[in-house]
């Protein structure tokens, strides 16, 4: 087995989200009895949803660059960010990384291809359910809710902001994604990763599949040795 990757993590956008990587992460790591080497940084949440709503791709992916020259000086070997909707400015993070990048995006078109998913249903921030998952899905077709993506866009956002998820705002994601499964989605995707929040430990009544598991399964078999990042 090559040797693991020290896995660095862009963290803090939100909090929640930042602690189910580093939970999920460490799990994974014990089922392949490899030791994970990681280290996290904290970006700004405020910051990023201000960006992210402006859509000031280059501002935001020159705050991840500093973070990541961070990572690198600690000892991590690559990077990744630990939020979907923080992968609005991927690209232009990745031309001036000075890590190579672990998207969490472009793993998920393979993933429901291999799980033989035609469609899926799409829960997250604004900009992902609009532009579909960045457009970066070819051989699985994404829906969203059209008329409601500000409404849905906005509880996210507050959701990851509080770091809990109240009743009224759980059943809110739930009704969303029983309506995507009757106009044809196979699967609701968690494309916003502090949906688990609302999602872990209790049963939606429909298929839901969390774009963070996927992440993290690439990431512990990066910091296992299993994988290289040639790859990717």
């Amino acid at each position: 087995m090559a040797k693991g990757l020290h896995i660095g993590l862009i963290g803090g956008i939100g909090p929640a989200a930042t602690v189910v990587y580093y939970q999920r992460l460490c799990a994974a790591m014990r089922k392949h009895g490899a030791r994970l080497e990681l280290t996290v940084v904290q970006a700004d949440l405020q910051e990023l949803i201000t960006n992210n709503l402006a859509d000031r791709r280059t501002e935001q992916a020159g705050v991840y660059a500093g973070l990541i020259d961070r990572l690198k000086a600690a000892g991590a070997e690559c990077a990744a960010i630990t939020s979907l909707g923080g992968h609005f400015c991927f690209g232009e993070t990745r031309a001036l990384s000075s890590l190579p990048l672990v998207s969490a995006v472009a793993p998920l078109d393979r993933y429901f291809a291999e799980q033989g998913i035609g469609c899926v249903g799409l829960l997250g921030t604004r900009v992902v359910m609009r532009t579909r998952l960045y457009g970066q899905l070819v051989r699985t077709r994404a829906a969203a809710l059209d008329d409601q993506i500000e409404q849905l866009g906005q509880t996210y956002q507050e959701l990851a902001v509080a770091g809990v998820c109240s009743p009224l705002t759980r059943e809110a994601f739930f009704v969303a994604g029983r309506q995507m499964v009757a106009l044809g989605a196979e699967v609701i995707v968690l494309a916003g990763t502090d949906l688990n929040l609302a999602f872990d430990g209790h049963d939606p009544g429909f298929r839901v599949i969390d774009a963070l598991d996927v992440h993290v399964a690439l990431l512990a078999d990066l910091a296992a040795g299993k994988r290289g990042l040639d790859s990717l």
